[in-house]
């Protein structure tokens, strides 16, 4: 965790390929010579530049002029292996033979966590959309579609380290719609303002099931833990504020942003913990059509409340107090806008980084890396 991210997975290493040779051929170096005023689109002056928004992974952070619309499409990926325990890592043994089982004490359900689950990936494809009807409100929605998967292993009967077998579950589909407004603070030649105010629709599901392999060496289909369903079940409020500055060849920003539950439990008993973001970046254009840029996000999200009583399971993730905690990535990013013909207000861009700290609450797999590649075009 204290070398610079290359992807383990396999994955990665094709796609991130692919994706820099898209990128080199997307547009071709144009000079050009920068008088105008920055707008809060893509667009200076009559110059397209690729740092005219932010880093991909951050969202709501770019207004657009009255009657300008942008349609934009999001890949993430988020890799996830090996285990810990606040800032400590912790073995699948020492997991399996430690940590107590909430569960305990309901039938078949062994005194410790006899199921540890030891690498997820998460895919995230997001199609949004922004329109403005005035030059002071921009509108923005968002739908995702997600594909996870996570593998485990079970040992064997209550107590020892004999281990019985693994199995992979898997969960795909829509997430939650989310609806939001930006609405300008302040703007001047350098410097912008912009509130950010939405709502996350539960439209995602929370009822997903698998087939598991138990402790008993029987294979069951129950309801998946929280972490392998697609929508929190709620309505969330989604407020945020961001800054954002450009300067000659240089920009830079800052953005607060939140995910706070307007119910207390969902249809099956529960809330996911409510979530709090702080994410600054600076940013480099090296010619109009390309910019680089380093980000640091810090994440902080609260526990479970409430508990789905169709999740009742020797596993970390059945316990709604094994979620949440505190994580802290760096990330970098290429950005590219196209200048001429056909490509014109495309902008093409990537970005890929690992946490620097992480703290969770209880046992829970460790963040390995982040992905995100993204496609943009206003008109």
């Amino acid at each position: 965790m204290n070398d610079i991210l290359i992807p383990k997975t396999m994955g990665s290493k094709p796609l991130i390929t692919i994706t820099m040779a898209a990128l080199c051929a997307l547009t071709a170096p144009q000079a050009y010579a920068d008088g105008g005023i920055a707008h809060t689109g893509l667009q200076f002056g009559n110059i397209v530049r690729a740092d005219g928004h932010a880093p991909i992974g951050v969202m709501g952070e770019h207004m657009h002029k009255k009657g300008e619309w942008m349609l934009s499409y999001r890949y993430m990926q988020m890799g996830m292996e090996g285990n810990r325990i606040g800032t400590n890592s912790a073995s699948p043994t020492s997991i399996a033979t430690t940590v107590p089982n909430r569960f305990f004490g309901a039938p078949g359900q062994p005194p410790t966590l006899r199921v540890v689950p030891t690498k997820m990936t998460m895919d995230m494809h997001m199609f949004g959309a922004m329109y403005a009807p005035n030059d002071n409100l921009t509108l923005m929605a968002m739908v995702n579609y997600l594909d996870k998967s996570m593998d485990h292993i079970t040992f064997a009967g209550g107590a020892g380290t004999t281990v019985l077998g693994g199995f992979t579950t898997k969960a795909s589909g829509f997430g939650d719609v989310k609806v939001s407004g930006l609405y300008r603070l302040y703007d001047d030649e350098t410097h912008h303002v912009h509130m950010n105010l939405g709502f996350s629709l539960p439209t995602g599901a929370i009822d997903k099931t698998g087939k598991i392999l138990a402790p008993n060496g029987m294979t069951p289909t129950p309801r998946l833990p929280y972490a392998m369903q697609l929508g929190t079940g709620t309505v969330d409020l989604l407020p945020g504020l961001t800054y954002t500055a450009r300067a000659d060849d240089w920009s830079w920003g800052a953005q607060y942003r939140a995910e706070m539950r307007l119910e207390n439990t969902n249809s099956e008993g529960y809330s996911l913990g409510d979530k709090h973001a702080v994410t600054a970046w600076v940013a480099r254009q090296w010619q109009p059509w390309i910019s680089t840029s380093l980000r640091v996000d810090a994440i902080t999200q609260d526990a479970i409340e409430g508990i789905d009583p169709n999740i009742v399971a020797p596993v970390q993730t059945a316990d709604n107090a094994n979620y949440g905690g505190q994580r802290i990535d760096v990330m970098f990013g290429v950005n590219l806008a196209g200048q001429k013909g056909m490509w014109r207000g495309h902008r093409l861009a990537m970005e890929i980084g690992m946490p620097i700290y992480q703290s969770t609450n209880g046992p829970q797999l460790e963040t390995d890396y982040i992905f995100n590649l993204g496609w943009q075009k206003a008109f």
